[in-house]
């Protein structure tokens, strides 16, 4: 029947429709859409009565086609603007709802046959519903979000989202003309919405449409659980199929799990992908896939173990680095599917590469399409400003109370190891995190129960995070960002620990960076900012780290930090390098500060590759890759990180020479090296300085040397012990200490160690 058209007198069955349903479904304000629309049967006399209702605004006339049968019925319309409804009758023993099709004229005049979403059930089971309820649902994303299902054997997307305030949800896209009124969500349980649209197909656009309870909040949102996202500056979701991707990292991963991570070596290459490298033809970025070979064999040059990427996950802003996160289950489309993101992460693995995520549970950005006031409420932050928003870095607070919230947060991170066999993640602003009053005023933070300024929810979340992660996938990496002195953040939860594995070292990287900015005559009044590290450098598991945080925003690049000309700059990075890397702890370098980038960093462009073409930053690079492949080399550098037998002074008491040196010990006594470094620009002949073991001693690594950009003052010969006390070892000897030189010494010479040879 036409919209127009009266409808015939009929022998057929008398409706049941409320006109108020057909209003509410046509005004798209029906929360119940599935009591409504699709096939309901019930009973009138001693006959079975079949009515099949559907909303098509676009079509002129609708049939239901009997697939059991193959009979054709027609449907009558019910209003104008194209709510539908037939009604037939069956025999008594056919009570089963019947299978159909909807055949469809349109406006067009086009004629077509499409399934009827409305005539399937609920997907999502009861015990499902339970454990999200709970905050136990520990893969919600293979519930929730879009998914290619077969149903009843028609190929479609199941689409599901929580939203238990909403009066209202749909799906829209340009399947339904983005009209929220055609395909309207049904809520069974536990406020998750959801609806089975058959033949959609992978990369078709999408968002959920919500209505408010009070009918005053009206807002279409991206997918939370979403697995691509529609380039920027769009704001839509994409339907993707995880399945297809097809691994070759079994080997890693088998090895992953079996490696104990706080003895082994861990270099950390931390990466914008953005501004890595970019096109030289035309500056634009490069994909996943064209940046994968590059940046693993790079990795390997350089001596690296992992990279680090800064956030990853969808993200509007390019400017926000990726900390602004509006889609926590999709890698961002600025560089490819996220089939190409695994072949990236599979290429690293492949390679020897581990890849670690930046991961930003502290707080999301306030953009309509995102997590922001989700269905009319606030749903995913607190709702007290006190404890739901940073209002310096205008950003809401994830409400860790709650436990769907908390299980969307460690549902993602188990996704990330899962579906794209990510190594581990490094938790951004924990320190946010633990203080109510973190970065606030006095009358702008709540209390706990207790009195307390500490987060309670917030350490309960931390721990079930890592207790998680840990247990579901051994060999994973939980670095924190931990910015105070907040106590045992490195130690399990049963001992009130918060369970990560490392820790960033903030109080050695500050105390480190301000006393190398020093010009050297002040060094020898301050030399206590690189010694009083090892106060505490066995407190927890640390990570130095110089990040992009200390590059940007004026705080120059790490070469424009160091005082004196350009080869004292150069120089000075040498010896930071050394200090780094002798240090008890793993490192992290951002990129750029391997080649001595001159200018500060920005996301909006390359890094100067076009540096290398000098012979200045050829060396220093040549420097880094000599000094992260001898790391690699060394156990002494990295099995007792963690262990106060690993390490022990030299001498941190020379103030006249501005020298410090020490020990790092492995497992055996030839593993020991020694380091020692010249903070001043004078060469000291003759520096003599106890060492623990007698013997010679082989200079395996100095800074000096000529094809690192150096003076050239070395020890090329092999430094033999004098039976002499000093320091308080039984033995000393006398070497050449080049000026503002770092040096490595050791009893034999690693045998896969193959350094840069000077001209």
């Amino acid at each position: 029947m036409t919209k127009s058209e009266a409808c015939p007198a009929s022998l057929r069955p008398k409706s049941r429709l409320d006109a108020a349903d057909i209003n509410a479904i046509i005004a798209g304000t029906h929360g119940r859409p599935a009591q409504v629309l699709g096939c309901h049967t019930h009973c009138e006399g001693l006959r079975i009565v079949h009515a099949v209702r559907t909303f098509r605004p676009q079509e002129q006339e609708v049939w239901i086609l009997d697939l059991a049968t193959g009979q054709r019925r027609p449907a009558q319309c019910m209003h104008k603007e194209g709510f539908f409804e037939c009604l037939w009758y069956s025999e008594a023993e056919a009570v089963k709802s019947p299978a159909y099709r909807l055949q469809l004229l349109g406006n067009d005049g086009g004629l077509h046959e499409i399934e009827d979403p409305y005539r399937f059930g609920p997907h999502i089971t009861a015990y499902d519903h339970f454990l999200f309820g709970e905050g136990n649902l520990a893969q919600s994303w293979r519930i929730l979000g879009a998914h290619s299902r077969l149903v009843d054997e028609v190929q479609g997307i199941h689409f599901a989202v929580w939203a238990p305030n909403a009066r209202r949800v749909s799906v829209i896209g340009p399947f339904n003309s983005w009209d929220e009124r055609v395909h309207p969500m049904h809520m069974y349980q536990s406020g998750v919405w959801e609806l089975f649209i058959p033949n959609l197909v992978a990369g078709e656009f999408y968002k959920y449409s919500l209505l408010s309870l009070q009918g005053n909040y009206h807002i279409d949102k991206m997918d939370p659980h979403g697995f691509l996202a529609e380039v920027r500056p769009g704001t839509s979701s994409r339907i993707w199929y995880l399945e297809e991707y097809h691994w070759k990292d079994e080997e890693w991963l088998i090895g992953r799990s079996q490696q104990q991570v706080r003895s082994s070596p861990l270099s950390i290459y931390e990466v914008h992908l953005g501004s890595w490298k970019r096109s030289l033809e035309d500056g634009s970025v490069l994909s996943y896939r064209d940046l994968a070979p590059q940046l693993v064999a790079y990795c390997q040059q350089m001596g690296y173990t992992h990279i680090e990427l800064m956030p990853i996950m969808e993200h509007p802003l390019d400017q926000s680095w990726g900390y602004q996160v509006t889609g926590y289950f999709a890698p961002t489309s600025r560089f490819g599917t996220p089939d190409d993101f695994r072949f990236l992460v599979d290429t690293c693995h492949q390679g020897g590469i581990g890849v670690l995520l930046d991961w930003v549970p502290a707080h999301f950005p306030k953009d309509g399409h995102g997590l922001a006031f989700f269905d009319g409420t606030h749903l995913y932050e607190h709702e007290d400003p006190r404890q739901g928003e940073h209002r310096g870095w205008g950003t809401r607070i994830f409400n860790f109370g709650r436990n769907e919230v908390r299980n969307f947060l460690i549902s993602n991170a188990l996704f990330w190891l899962e579906e794209y066999h990510i190594d581990g993640f490094r938790v951004d602003a924990v320190a946010s995190m633990l203080y109510l009053d973190y970065d606030r005023r006095e009358d702008e933070w709540l209390a706990n129960p207790y009195g307390g300024r500490e987060n309670i929810e917030a350490i309960a979340f931390l721990r079930e995070f890592n207790r998680v992660v840990h247990t579901a996938h051994p060999g994973v990496i939980t670095i924190a960002e931990e910015s105070t002195s907040w106590p045992l953040v490195t130690y399990p939860d049963y001992v009130e620990g918060l369970g990560f594995d490392f820790k960033w070292n903030m109080g050695w990287m500050h105390d480190t960076l301000e006393y190398f900015a020093l010009d050297p005559i002040y060094r020898k009044t301050h030399q206590n900012l690189i010694t009083f590290g090892m106060m505490y450098a066995h407190s927890e598991n640390f990570i130095l780290a110089f990040s992009h945080d200390e590059v940007v925003h004026l705080k120059k690049s790490q070469l424009q930090k160091m005082p004196g000309d350009r080869w004292q700059q150069l120089a000075n990075l040498r010896l930071l390098a050394t200090y780094q890397y002798g240090h008890p702890g793993k490192v992290l370098n951002f990129m750029g500060n391997e080649f001595a980038q001159i200018a500060e960093w920005s996301e909006a462009r390359s890094l100067d590759w076009h540096l290398l073409e000098e012979p200045s930053h050829q060396q220093f690079q040549a420097y880094m890759r000599d000094l992260g492949q001898l790391y690699l080399q060394l156990p002494a550098l990295w099995l007792k990180d963690n262990d106060e037998n690993g390490f022990s002074w030299i001498d941190f008491r020379d103030l006249d020479n501005t020298t410090v040196s020490f020990a790092r010990y492995g497992e055996y006594p030839e593993d020991t090296v020694v380091v020692i470094l010249n903070m001043t620009p004078v060469p000291r002949p003759g520096y003599q300085l106890g060492v623990p073991g007698s013997g010679a001693w082989l200079e395996i690594l100095n800074s000096d040397q000529p094809c690192y950009g150096g003076g050239g003052i070395v020890n090329p010969n092999p430094l033999w012990t004098r039976e002499e006390p000093m320091h308080g070892f039984d033995h000393m000897l006398t070497l050449n200490l080049p000026p503002l030189g770092g040096i490595m010494l050791s009893r034999r010479i690693p045998a896969d160690f193959v350094p840069t040879v000077a001209d």
